[in-house]
């Protein structure tokens, strides 16, 4: 079999793993693979190229949902093939990241620990920039086992570390029983590791605060009608404002991402006939006159707190919009291509700026950590809020452009957030999973499926409380990664 071929299944059989499923605990098992197959590559230009067809067939299989979206996008089946554009992107990433880590040294069993530590700091490069699309992560595939609850210390990277790592030490073991050795003490310290974090997880338990009422939603508007303006507030708003009355004393209604269109959203500015209180997505264009006179606008994303009068409390934009549709990244280079598909597609792509501060929503006494959709796939976001003293997790969003599992990836990524935080988290989505999960990860009370509109009475808990997480970040995962490449250079001199 050709190598790039080989490269390919190895990184199908990781994304297997990264798919919501009950195996994808194993994804060690296929990760170890890997190392052990790029590591062996004798220069690192060929490392490079190995690493990149098993990063290509990694992102092509759990990122498929996006070729479908682009498909359908562009109403022509064949031009999903363009999503592989951004799939040879992130292999080229991973080539990149693959040269470097085996140009630190020529043995094999060093290569597969710079490789591992590699790994998850490329993780955490994903989060950031104007490309940040930090889908894939390793620690997610953690979320069926217990294991997971160790988010709440070090973020979903280290989950990923415990992944990469555990990897890293069964391909050293493997080298090891070949050449008649027997290196146990890294395998060791990983069967250690999972010891830790299994037990870790096991006796974790619920926390305890005041319940708040809610009424959430799941809604089956068409996103791309939606975009273009072709759908009208007329059609949402009346079914949506009959699906929030008639609740439980003191509920908050919790509407999606965008369900109100509104310029000029600002505190003090009333939505005629919301039924507050409550909290909604809703996007516009504000109008901004500057000291000379000077008239221009911004295209804005945001989730607003409203009254029981429908007037607007409090608002927190969007932290990170959306790359190549929310945002224009290189612009200058690239301004005829948004103008052109701009024409085609006859959507205004926009270049909706992200928040400048995050800040919960007040509402009635309490602090609501509400964030937008693509939001939740930042850990930055819903840590910010909760030690701004939000004390439950609200993430109006529109899942309708995801396909097939894309739609449980999001939500899943979601879940850790909850871990992450220890808070609550409640979820009101256009065409997704919506209803509440608690501060385990766990989900409470979900709808996913359904015609027009389904609602959920929700009561999820309010909590406040520091995680180490919240105060620390990714500083405990990213030192570790780093350890795993400082150990990986220290065997340069190894021959095995």
């Amino acid at each position: 079999m050709p190598l790039p071929a080989l490269a390919f299944l190895l990184g199908l059989g990781l994304a297997a793993c990264g798919l919501p499923l009950p195996w994808s605990a194993l994804s060690a098992l296929p990760l170890a693979a890997i190392l052990l197959f790029v590591a062996r590559a004798e220069p690192p230009r060929q490392a490079a190229g190995r690493l990149f067809w098993a990063g290509f067939g990694y992102f092509a299989l759990h990122l498929w949902w996006l070729g479908a979206f682009v498909a359908d996008l562009f109403g022509l089946a064949p031009l999903g093939l363009l999503a592989g554009l951004l799939f040879a992107l992130e292999g080229a990433f991973l080539a990149a990241m693959a040269f470097l880590a085996t140009s630190l040294t020529r043995s094999t069993p060093g290569r597969v620990w710079t490789l591992a530590g590699g790994w998850v700091l490329l993780e955490w490069l994903r989060f950031l920039g104007p490309l940040a699309f930090p889908w894939p992560t390793l620690g997610y595939t953690l979320l069926p086992t217990p294991a997971i609850q160790i988010a709440d210390l070090g973020g979903v990277l280290l989950g990923s570390v415990l992944v990469s790592f555990t990897a890293a030490a069964l391909a050293h073991a493997w080298l090891g029983w070949q050449q008649g050795r027997a290196p146990l003490r890294p395998a060791m310290l990983a069967a250690v590791g999972w010891a830790l974090a299994l037990g870790y997880g096991l006796t974790r338990t619920p926390g305890e605060g005041p319940e708040q009422p809610m009424r959430v939603m799941r809604v089956t508007f068409d996103s791309f009608a939606r975009a273009a303006d072709a759908l009208t507030a007329e059609e949402e708003f009346p079914l949506q404002r009959k699906a929030s009355l008639d609740r439980p004393a003191g509920s908050v209604v919790v509407w999606s991402e965008s369900a109100i269109r509104q310029d000029n959203a600002q505190p003090g500015a009333r939505v005629p006939n919301f039924p507050g209180p409550g909290l909604s997505g809703t996007g516009g264009t504000d109008w901004l006159t500057s000291s000379t006179g000077q008239t221009t606008f911004r295209q804005y994303n945001r989730v607003a707190s409203l009254n029981a009068r429908g007037e607007v409390l409090t608002l927190n934009d969007k932290g990170r919009p959306v790359p190549f549709g929310e945002t224009r990244p290189f612009e200058l280079v690239l301004s005829p291509v948004y103008n052109l598909l701009g024409r085609v597609l006859g959507l205004e792509l926009g270049n909706i700026q992200g928040a400048q501060t995050l800040t919960p929503l007040a509402l009635n006494g309490v602090q609501y950590g509400a964030y937008i959709c693509y939001d939740s796939v930042f850990p930055w976001v819903s840590r910010t809020l909760a030690n701004k003293g939000a004390e439950l997790l609200v993430n109006p969003s529109n899942d309708g452009w995801y396909k097939g599992w894309g739609v449980q990836q999001h939500f899943n990524m979601g879940r850790v957030r909850a871990i992450e935080t220890r808070r609550w988290l409640v979820r009101s989505v256009n065409n997704g999973v919506a209803g509440s999960v608690d501060d385990l990860g766990r989900p409470v009370q979900t709808v996913q499926s359904g015609d027009t509109v389904q609602v959920l009475d929700v009561r999820p808990k309010r909590l406040s409380g520091t995680t180490l997480y919240m105060r620390l970040g990714d500083w405990p995962a990213l030192l570790l990664a780093l350890g795993m490449v400082v150990y990986g250079w220290r065997q340069r001199g190894r021959i095995w």
